[in-house]
């Protein structure tokens, strides 16, 4: 017998509805009350009768009754309010708290079906059932799986404006930069956002020259002699900014190249980012403007200045080709960086419209394409939009590879 068994058990009442104590004394759950998952008793504000008492306070819940003692906490003030210890096997007396042995009280085989799906040695544990399960439930499941992956992704950005006193369009730049570098060179632009704040590429907003020639220059990538006009003015250029703003410089060896396609270099990357700060200057509070998707999508529509129709690489000349940031890349942005900060702000101004927006804007994105989300198709699920990729990804990480079966409602119904 698991603990986190007994907690479902207690959660869905699903014991019988005639109760008694150890002692004999009847039980009643008027409220069960609401899963603690930090210290202290599982569950809190419960609501019992006991006999003729009704009683208010917290329930513990254990496999035998002897864990009590073994856990300590007998010495812990936590736990002064337990007003019922829930045990499957009551094997010991424990001070004068009534207890309830579930041991006999409920359906046996639901545990036999936990077990078969935590043991399973597939993919994830309901691999070969999942879809038989109802697709309402489904997809109530995993709009709730989305909610939660967007919280999740709110916390993160909130600790990045209480560092930088809730400066919206900075935070928005430290995402968007994380993002354009993709996972290979995600470190790197981080750290170059970091050492290049958005305020002063903002104060030459309208001149990308200069904006292009602080992102390459602090990128390292004007450390060399080149000979072309182009890059020598973007040297020059970054020499006045770095001394005027006092402007760090990151090793260009930081910067991956191998094993990439063009199109991803961190170079022209850089001269994209260049141009959407100069077409766009306060790029987040447009964003919390745009009432739809496409004008969302509108305002990343740049392509890499003149110069880098021929070149890859500073000093490299290639054929000609435009280096317009794709749609797929815009959709990541989106994903990653829009709908994140956006969902966060509506959370801490409590604007329920701001988030619903955010949500929208992911339906209306493209499905991601990566592993998880073809294995979950081969499974039968196969998402529609960006928001249910999300879903899925949150459901693997935080449910299906850690086998929280129990707390999942889709993992409730094939117990069942």
């Amino acid at each position: 017998m698991r603990e986190e068994f007994l907690y479902y058990i207690w959660e869905n009442r699903l014991t019988d509805k005639d109760l008694k104590t150890a002692e004999g004394e009847t039980v009643e759950v008027v409220a069960t009350g609401y899963r603690n998952t930090d210290s202290g008793p599982d569950f809190l504000e419960a609501k019992i009768q006991i006999g003729d008492k009704l009683w208010a306070g917290h329930v513990e819940i254990h496999v035998k009754s002897s864990d009590w003692n073994r856990h300590g906490h007998q010495n812990d003030k936590a736990y002064k309010n337990v007003i019922l210890h829930v045990v499957y096997e009551n094997d010991a007396f424990v001070n004068d708290i009534p207890t309830l042995e579930l041991k006999g009280r409920f359906d046996e085989t639901l545990f036999s079906q936990y077990q078969k799906l935590i043991s399973s040695k597939n993919w994830i544990p309901c691999e070969k059932s999942i879809a038989k399960v109802p697709v309402f439930t489904r997809l109530s499941w995993l709009d709730r799986m989305a909610v939660e992956r967007l919280e999740s992704k709110s916390e993160t950005v909130t600790k990045t404006l209480e560092a930088n006193q809730f400066d919206w369009e900075d935070a928005f730049y430290k995402l968007l930069m994380r993002y354009f570098g993709l996972k290979v060179n995600n470190e790197a632009f981080e750290y170059l956002a970091n050492i290049l704040p958005f305020k002063t590429l903002l104060k030459h907003a309208d001149n990308l020259v200069q904006v292009e020639a602080m992102l390459m220059g602090c990128a390292g990538f004007l450390e060399e002699d080149f000979s072309e006009d182009y890059p020598l003015l973007l040297k020059r250029e970054f020499n006045v900014m770095r001394a005027k703003f006092n402007l760090l410089t990151m090793p260009a060896e930081r910067w991956k190249f191998m094993r990439m396609r063009p199109s991803n270099f961190p170079t022209i990357r850089l001269a994209q980012m260049a141009q959407l700060i100069h077409k766009n200057g306060c790029l987040f509070s447009k964003i919390r403007a745009a009432k739809a998707t496409t004008e969302v999508k509108a305002l990343f529509e740049v392509a890499a200045s003149e110069y880098w129709e021929t070149h890859w690489r500073l000093g490299v000349a290639t054929e000609p080709k435009p280096k317009h940031l794709g749609d797929t890349t815009i959709d990541v942005l989106i994903i990653n960086a829009v709908t994140p900060l956006l969902f966060c702000y509506g959370k801490l101004h409590k604007d329920e419209s701001v988030c619903e927006t955010a949500m929208q804007f992911l339906e209306d994105t493209e499905a991601e394409d990566n592993a998880i989300i073809r294995h979950y198709a081969q499974c039968g699920i196969k998402a529609g939009n960006a928001m249910q990729t999300q879903a899925l990804l949150h459901l693997y990480n935080m449910y299906c590879k850690r086998k929280r079966c129990l707390e999942c409602r889709i993992g409730n119904v094939l117990m069942r």
